[in-house]
Order: structure tokens, then C-alpha cells, then sequence
């Protein structure tokens, strides 16, 4: 081999001309990260909570749910706006808007002024899981967008796992209030960088041509706008893959929504474990969340590169695999008496409920139109959210009611296990666009 052809072999294997995407990826992780961290700070505030302003476990159950009615009722218009205005501006300003209201969360004392922290929160987090939907189909090729989403949306699940002993040690120094001052800090000081740093990748100067025409190759390298499709926005109600993902992930979030807010209280009420010990075991069954998720994403991908299925039919399988897993661990949990398999329940069970939440983001990319990914990514989370926003009040009423936990989880993993049925019989077809149908 001569000199200049090893120039040019070395040249070709330097990783860091054909890796830049990850880096990207990197961004959607820390900006989740924060996002759930964001969430998970009042399960971990609620004991403070509960002694100082004399709330209930319903009313702990209230603010769960008048957050996730909000973020479910806000998905329908972020989804429009980041495919009609870019995804760019909408994830730095929604990320400002929630962390200003984590912020003053920590401010308020009553529970109504606590409602309306947890309304504005929802308002601005609507539009972080789209835009990350819309930025992973810019920023991949379709045979890596499971994988891919499978690593930024464990985001949800490090967020609960670091929160317990890092908010918890806050909480024991500083009261429950310095938890929404700290994560509302550090959220505006990301959104500021983001929003100085990013950049799409037919714009972006760090972006080689070599890596940006692979990405291209694989159907990504461009952001499309709304303005460009040649679909009505609200024909998407009238597809039945898209009614799918609705229905499935109404179940999904229905169980998740209950770990979230009712995990930690539950190990407190159950197990009577100290608080020191609660910031240690709490973040275990999300730390296994998500591995779980990248495991299957990454399962996912190779599914598709051994050509055992398509990438919709794979993540399709997968989904029902793990929601019929999900439903098994939790119907279990009130049967178990000891502290250690109650966790390994925990950690086996979000790691099958966080798969099936990746690979549904997923799954959206490949079913929707490249000009409203996060359209179909919004209306998805909208149907997840919208039910999911009865859970926790549900479950903790349930509680109130009985002093057991049984009937939440039970019911709650019923529930889950549909969300196989609905993924696999109707969640089936990609959407095409309709060159005969006029934009709008």
C-alpha cells in the first residue's frame, strides 16, 4: 500500500468523521434527563409535602393527573408546531417554559397554586418528546432510529433513577422546595445551550458529507416542514395505525404513570424502609428501565439487519412481548412479601413498560410521513397521556380507600397487557403521502 492510499485508508477510519449523530443524540439523553428529573421531583418531594401543607396521598394523585390531563391536551398543538416552525426553537423554549415552573414550584404552599405549577410544567414539556422524535428522524437512518430512541428515551428512566439519591440528599439538607430550585436551574442554563449549539444537518458545519450523505441514503438528513406535505393534518385521525398507537399507548402510560408517581410511597408504606434508604433503592427499578429499553432497541436494530422482519414488524413484536411482560410484574407485586423480590418485580417490570415506550416513539417515526413525525409522535403521546392522566388519581384513591396498593397494580397491569393487542392488530401500516390531497 502506498503513502497516499493509507493516508486516505486512515483518513476513512476516523471514527469522528462518521459519528457526529451520536453526539446529537447525546443532547436528546441530558435534556430528557433533566426533563424527568423535572417530573420525578415531586414523588420525591411528597413526603415533605404531605407533612408541611397537610396534603393527601389522593391529592398527591390529583397533581399527576392534572399534569399528565395537561401534557396530553398540549401534545395536539406542540406536534403541529414543531412540524410546521422547527424543532430546534420549540425544544429550547418549551424546555425555558417547564423550568421556570419547576422553579417556582418550589415557591407556592397551597395545592391549588401547586395545580397550576404542575399545568405550566405540562404546557411546557409537551413538546420535548416530539421534537426528539422529529430530531431522531432528521438526524438517522430508519435502521437505526429503534436503537436511537431507544437511548434518548431512557432518559425517562435515568431521570427516577439519579433523582432518589440526588434529590433526596438535597431534601434532607435544604426542604422539599430546594429540589424544583435546583432542577429548574440547571434546566434553563441546557435550554441556552441548546438552543446556541444545534443545528439540523443540512446546516450544521460539524457534520461530515460523508456521514451526512449516509444518513441521507438511510431516509434522514433533512427536517421537513409541514408546509411541504401534501397530507391534511387532521386526516391522521382517520388511520387506523394511528388510532393504534393511541389505544396502545392509553395502556402503556395508564401503568407508567402509577411506578412514577406511586414508587417511591409505596416502598415508604409497604416496607416502612428510612427515607436514607429510600434515595438508594428507589433508583434501582429505573436504572433497569433503562437498560431494558436500550437492550430491546438495540434488539430491535438487529432484527432488522438480519432481515427477520421489517423495521415496523420488529418493533411491532417486541411491543407486544414486552406490554404482556410488563402486565405479568405488575399484577405480581402485591403478592410478594419480600423487599428484595418486590424490586427485582420493579426492575423487571419497567424495564419491559420502558421497551415498550421506546419502541412505540419509534415505531411512530416509520409509521408517519417524514413532514409529521412529530405529529403522529404528539397524537400518540396525546391518547397515552390522556388516559394515563387517570391513573394516578385513580390509584391513589384506590389506596385512600382500601390502605392497599393490590387493586392499583393489578388493575394496572390489566390494562397494560392490551396495549399488546392494540400495537400488533391495528398499529400495522405506514401512512403515505397522498399526492391528490391538498396541504393543510
Amino acid at each position: 500500500m502506498d503513502k497516499d492510499t493509507f493516508a486516505a485508508s486512515a483518513a476513512a477510519a476516523q471514527p469522528a468523521r462518521f459519528n457526529y449523530r451520536w453526539h446529537v443524540l447525546l443532547w436528546l439523553l441530558v435534556g430528557g434527563i433533566i426533563n424527568y428529573m423535572d417530573r420525578a421531583s415531586l414523588s420525591i418531594a411528597a413526603p415533605g409535602m404531605i407533612h408541611e401543607l397537610g396534603l393527601t396521598r389522593t391529592q398527591i394523585g390529583l397533581l399527576g393527573s392534572v399534569f399528565a390531563w395537561t401534557y396530553a391536551v398540549m401534545q395536539l398543538p406542540a406536534g403541529w408546531v414543531i412540524d410546521r416552525f422547527g424543532a430546534r426553537r420549540a425544544y429550547a423554549l418549551g424546555m425555558i417554559w417547564w423550568s421556570v415552573a419547576t422553579w417556582l414550584t418550589g415557591v407556592v404552599g397551597s395545592i391549588s397554586a401547586l395545580l397550576v405549577m404542575r399545568a405550566l410544567l405540562a404546557v411546557g414539556e409537551a413538546p420535548c418528546w416530539p421534537t426528539s422524535a422529529k430530531i431522531t428522524a432528521a438526524w438517522f437512518p430508519a435502521k437505526e432510529r429503534g436503537f436511537a430512541t431507544g437511548v434518548w428515551d431512557s432518559s425517562s428512566k435515568w431521570g427516577p433513577a439519579l433523582a432518589p439519591a440526588m434529590l433526596v440528599a438535597l431534601m434532607i439538607a435544604f426542604g422539599w422546595r430546594s429540589l424544583f430550585h435546583v432542577t429548574g436551574a440547571v434546566g434553563i442554563a441546557f435550554a441556552l445551550l441548546f438552543l446556541l449549539l444545534y443545528r439540523n444537518p443540512v446546516d450544521s458545519k460539524r457534520l461530515s458529507k460523508e456521514e451526512f450523505a449516509y444518513i441521507e441514503a438511510g431516509g434522514g438528513g433533512h427536517e421537513r416542514s409541514l408546509t411541504t406535505s401534501t397530507l391534511r393534518w387532521r386526516s391522521l385521525f382517520t388511520r387506523r395505525s394511528v388510532w393504534g398507537m393511541i389505544l396502545g399507548y392509553f395502556c402503556t402510560i395508564w401503568l407508567w404513570n402509577i411506578f412514577l408517581v406511586f414508587l417511591p410511597l409505596y416502598l415508604l408504606d409497604r416496607f416502612h424502609i428510612s427515607f436514607t434508604q429510600l434515595g438508594v433503592v428507589a433508583g434501582i427499578p429505573w436504572a433497569g428501565g433503562a437498560i431494558g429499553e436500550i437492550a430491546v432497541g438495540y434488539l430491535a436494530k438487529k432484527m432488522v439487519d438480519r432481515q427477520l422482519a421489517s423495521p415496523i414488524d420488529a418493533k411491532r413484536l417486541l411491543i407486544a412481548c414486552c406490554a404482556a411482560g410488563a402486565a405479568v410484574c405488575a399484577i405480581a407485586l402485591p403478592f410478594t412479601q419480600a423487599l428484595s423480590v418486590t424490586l427485582v418485580l420493579f426492575t423487571v417490570g419497567l424495564a419491559f413498560i420502558a421497551a415498550v415506550v421506546g419502541s412505540a416513539w419509534a415505531l411512530a417515526a416509520d409509521i408517519a410521513p417524514s413532514s409529521m413525525v412529530a405529529s403522529v409522535s404528539a397524537i400518540q403521546n396525546f391518547g397515552g397521556y390522556f388516559g394515563g392522566a387517570f391513573s394516578p388519581v385513580v390509584a391513589g384513591f384506590i389506596v385512600d380507600r382500601t390502605g392497599s396498593y393490590a387493586l392499583a397494580f393489578i388493575s394496572g397491569g390489566i390494562i397494560a397487557g392490551c396495549a399488546a393487542l392494540f400495537y400488533w392488530f391495528m398499529a400495522r401500516q405506514p401512512i403515505r403521502e397522498d399526492a391528490a390531497a391538498p396541504a393543510g
